[in-house]
């Protein structure tokens, strides 16, 4: 894992508990807080995934041609 994956992972479970705490409060502001929150959180996740999995590709490429 990346630091953008983990950073994600973060983002994503603290803003699923600040949703959470905004449905249990009958906070709107707080959830939409969450929910945004938790939607970048994800997204960064997806990101670093795909730069890890697109690093990785290289690294195998270049692997092939020194062969």
């Amino acid at each position: 894992m990346n630091q953008d994956e983990l950073k994600g992972k973060g983002e994503d479970l603290k803003g699923r508990i600040k949703e959470a705490a905004g449905i249990v409060t009958n906070d709107a502001e707080l959830e939409k807080e969450g929910a945004d929150e938790r939607d970048l959180g994800q997204a960064r996740e997806k990101l670093g995934t795909a730069r890890r999995k697109v690093g990785e590709a290289i690294e195998d490429l270049g692997n092939k041609i020194k062969r």
